[in-house]
């Protein structure tokens, strides 16, 4: 009767140090898009001043300041993991807009646009490694849903798989280089 007892105490054991790693993981997975929703709030902050400080040099380049601005609302209202076409977008027009400043020699010497031009260099580089931690935590989560016996736990609780943050096809292409 005693080992009959101590088998169900273990199992119980077990049962609940899965369950309580699987909702710690599940955390981990929350904190860390938090994480990059902190730094794509700064992106956000940062893009107005940016186009401000490109519409006062370039007036006839409305078009890519519009663009810009169109994928900044998007992104923003996109939410969660999910928003990772947004993200994409954004970053795309972005670059667009990088390129139209390369054109005027008067903005490329404007300190206000250099600093602003930094700071948002500076955020897309912590962009980048926070999406990298929450791709690691939730490949962590991931995969103790998916290995035996966790599944069952994770089954029984509905504790589903979350999706990686992911680059679009139009980022995987190489820029062009032409001298």
């Amino acid at each position: 009767m005693w080992t009959t007892i101590a088998v169900i105490a273990v199992l119980l054991l077990y049962f609940i140090a899965v369950y309580n790693g699987l909702i710690a993981r599940r955390n981990q997975v929350r904190e860390a898009w938090a994480t990059v929703d902190t730094q794509l709030k700064r992106r956000y902050d940062l893009i107005p001043n940016l186009i401000e400080t490109v519409r006062g040099a370039a007036k006839h380049e409305s078009e890519t300041l519009a663009a810009v601005t169109s994928a900044r609302n998007a992104a923003m209202s996109a939410t969660g993991p999910m928003s990772a076409d947004a993200q994409n977008k954004l970053t795309q027009t972005l670059k667009s807009l990088f390129a139209v400043a390369e054109s005027y020699p008067d903005l490329k010497a404007n300190q206000n646009f250099l600093e602003l031009q930094r700071e948002l260099a500076d955020t897309e580089n912590k962009i980048q490694a926070t999406r990298q931690f929450y791709n690691t935590v939730v490949m962590g989560l991931n995969t103790q849903i998916e290995q035996f016996p966790s599944n069952i736990i994770a089954n029984m609780f509905n504790i589903t798989p979350e999706k990686m943050f992911e680059i679009d096809e139009a980022e995987k292409v190489a820029p062009k280089v032409q001298f």
